[in-house]
């Protein structure tokens, strides 16, 4: 046992690039006796920290999860009592759809100091990466950030009021439920509606398929799009100058049909 007082830091990773981790992330990893990491957290973050740092890998994926959320709650608080400063690198931001607050709750009930450094969140940064501001001056006003897939593995409700506006759209784990997306968007009459996926966003094998509500998910399966991705709705896409090729290649084949 070592004489150390207990303390858990939860960091947000990024969206994956590891050049886009904060300096005050570099520092937290700096000091950790162990680090426990997400599948969406990129391993090359993990060089800053100590090479005698423990490194526990406690990522979630469709239908492989490493540990459950009640069996990595424990493993932070064993981990923390045990060797003292403890890092919970999380993907993106530990608050936004990370369920960081959850388990912050669960670190203090043992008493333990809790401290968060937020990350850069792919919410914001995928889109951006490829040139689309998701809110733009007499385009939208607003956006929505949704995850895909609640809890109980169902899609969000949210999704159907979102559809209901003028505002961008964002939607995060949500590949699995894309069918049901769109049918929410077609309803809704927004058939020409741009949309963008991005899978892997910011990192070097990046993917990127473009187009409409009513083309994308040919679109989807052309170009062999899958988990993890973020799928953008809204105008904002037309107006994206680092997509316009993906647009013109689109409409061409529109017209060719």
């Amino acid at each position: 046992m070592l004489n150390i007082k207990p303390k858990v830091t939860l960091v947000g990773a990024g969206p994956g690039d590891p050049d886009l981790l904060t300096l005050k992330a570099v520092k937290a990893l700096a000091g950790a006796n162990v680090v426990l990491y997400d599948a969406l957290a990129n391993e090359e973050i993990l060089a800053h920290a100590p090479k005698n740092a423990i490194r526990i890998f406690v990522g979630k994926k469709i239908g492989n999860h490493a540990y459950t959320q009640d069996q990595i709650n424990q493993l932070i608080v064993d981990n923390a009592l045990t060797y003292g400063n403890v890092v919970r690198l999380k993907g993106g931001d530990p608050f936004i759809f990370g369920r960081g607050s959850e388990e912050i709750e669960f670190i203090e009930s043992f008493g333990i100091e809790t401290f968060v450094v937020p990350g850069i969140s792919s919410v914001v940064a995928v889109p951006a990466s490829q040139g689309i501001s998701i809110t733009k001056r007499g385009v939208s006003e607003s956006f929505w950030a949704i995850t895909g897939t609640t809890s109980d593995r169902k899609l969000s409700s949210d999704v159907a009021l979102a559809a209901q506006s003028s505002a961008t759209v964002v939607i995060l784990m949500g590949m699995h439920k894309l069918p049901q997306i769109i049918d929410l968007f077609q309803k809704e009459n927004k058939g020409n509606l741009p949309v963008a996926i991005i899978q892997n966003g910011t990192m070097p094998d990046e993917k990127v398929g473009v187009g409409t509500v009513n083309s994308i998910l040919e679109i989807v399966e052309e170009k062999k799009l899958s988990s993890p991705a973020i799928i953008v709705l809204g105008e904002v896409v037309r107006e994206s100058n680092k997509l316009k090729g993906f647009f013109e290649e689109f409409l061409s084949k529109e017209m060719m049909r």
